[in-house]
């Protein structure tokens, strides 16, 4: 009886400890990381585009081993857009329907000129063939497009926004209900806070934050 006492004394004491380090260490402020200061910030340096006559091409289909993938910015016909360039591409998966993703990109309408704007193509067949509706705003200059999608398979693309005078930076967010062929902003015009170079998740999970969705730079 003796020794079962000291056992558990030594057992209490033991908790106490592992109780007392963990508070201290949960007490301390994770390490942080000051951002870089050399990165360059997005340029208002082209003016849109002018129209231009469209001309077209076969889509580029390129197999590595195993994987074949199919060029998304095509015409209506799923053909190549010739002069047409995109870039910084962000893909993302109906969780609920494998077959169905969006993506999007900075969409530049002529290889001539840099002015970028909010474009994205869609797919309802796994990725085989694509949609290439336009941009979510005519003539608007956007950047850094990010994707995402909830548990229950609904889309949201946020989007750096500014002018030719870079008198502001916003993230506007946007949301699809229907597979990515059509965009509703959640945020208001230029109602989202943020800046260049932003990212954003979304909560899954089941605690008392699910749904909402975080920013980051």
């Amino acid at each position: 009886m003796i020794i079962r006492s000291k056992i558990v004394k030594v057992t209490v004491f033991t908790c106490l400890l592992s109780l007392i380090a963990l508070a201290s260490a949960s007490a301390q402020l994770a390490p942080t990381l000051k951002a870089p200061k050399n990165e360059p910030l997005e340029t208002y340096d082209n003016p849109p585009a002018p129209p231009r006559k469209m001309e077209t091409s076969p889509r580029m289909i390129s197999q590595f081993g195993a994987f074949t993938s199919f060029q998304a910015n095509v015409d209506a016909n799923g053909n190549n857009i010739l002069g047409d360039a995109a870039n910084e591409c962000s893909i993302s998966v109906d969780p609920t329907n494998g077959s169905k993703m969006t993506i999007a990109w900075r969409q530049f309408n002529d290889v001539t000129s840099n002015f970028r704007q909010g474009g994205w193509g869609y797919t309802s067949d796994g990725g085989t063939t694509w949609t290439f509706p336009g941009v979510l705003e005519n003539n608007v200059f956007r950047s850094d497009p990010v994707t995402n999608s909830n548990e229950i398979g609904q889309f949201f693309y946020l989007s750096l926004q500014s002018d030719v005078n870079l008198s502001f930076f916003c993230d506007d967010l946007w949301r699809s209900t229907n597979g990515g062929q059509s965009w509703s902003l959640l945020s208001g015009e230029r109602g989202g806070g943020g800046g260049d170079k932003q990212w954003f998740t979304i909560d899954k999970t089941n605690g008392p934050g699910h749904g909402f969705q975080y920013q980051w730079h």
